[in-house]
């Protein structure tokens, strides 16, 4: 168990960070104050260093600046008694090609008129496919994440937190999404890919593990209780942070309570 005022440091990209997500604490990490770091140090009573950046791969946790922002890694110093992490989604555009792949096929709409060869060849410009060399990088980089870690904080408790899902057995293509029913599979075989990466580089290292992809299962898109946002064409869910495809308050909510029982247990 961490104890109270404990230093606790969370390091990942935007399904760490919270974008969307009010309030808002920083603009260009795109950081939430009720981000799943936040509520699990507020319910823990630890000194919070949160460095979660929206945009974030694996590199910028090791030994690559985001913006002005230092590697995440430079935040974990040797006091440090928890670490999170949630990171490599950017690694294989995950999220990025989802949404890439929606307004994609949201423009071949009206590009039938021209014909479904033009249209086609719109859809077509998104791959969906990843190799497994692909996976294997993302398992190799989080390894190396946790490794250095240690190194920097040798007590330190080391948790990998997964991503939520976004693509559950609720999600219908073509109408929760902007996806047909070739493409949604896809996306969906992307975010098991992601996640055996982490259970593999779980099993490797002895991190802890947060598996938040299988406890969403049932909360993906299009469920009664989503925990993650859908899809916004139009320009009013931009003007309220309104962010695709990423956790809302009640996913992240979710994630800081399977954390928190876990720390605790």
């Amino acid at each position: 168990m961490i104890s109270p005022g404990s230093r606790y440091v969370a390091l990942g990209s935007s399904f760490a960070s919270g974008p969307g997500i009010d309030p808002i604490v920083s603009a260009p990490a795109g950081r939430s104050g009720n981000n799943y770091a936040h509520l699990v140090a507020a319910e823990l009573g630890l000194e919070l260093t949160d460095v979660t950046y929206s945009g974030a791969t694996t590199a910028h946790l090791l030994d690559t600046r985001q913006d002005e922002a230092a590697p995440q890694l430079d935040a974990v110093t040797p006091e440090t008694a928890l670490v999170t992490i949630t990171v490599g989604g950017n690694d294989l555009d995950y999220v990025g090609t989802f949404i890439r792949g929606s307004y994609l096929n949201l423009l071949a709409k009206p590009a039938t008129i021209f014909g479904r060869r033009v249209a086609n060849r719109i859809r077509a410009r998104v791959s969906y496919l990843k190799d497994d060399a692909a996976y294997q990088a993302v398992t190799d980089s989080l390894v190396a994440v946790v490794e250095r870690v240690r190194e920097r904080a040798p007590d330190a408790q080391v948790v990998l937190v997964d991503y939520l899902t976004l693509v559950g057995p609720s999600t219908r293509p073509r109408r929760d999404v902007p996806l047909n029913e070739e493409q949604l599979p896809s996306v969906a075989l992307m975010a098991d890919g992601l996640a055996a990466a982490f259970a593999k580089a779980a099993a490797s290292t002895g991190a802890e593990l947060i598996t938040a992809s299988a406890a969403s299962r049932d909360h993906g898109i299009g469920s009664p209780e989503p925990w993650t946002t859908g899809f916004s064409r139009g320009p009013l869910g931009r003007l309220r942070g309104f962010v695709p495809y990423h956790p809302n308050a009640a996913g992240m909510r979710a994630v800081a309570d399977l954390i928190v029982h876990t720390l605790r247990s």
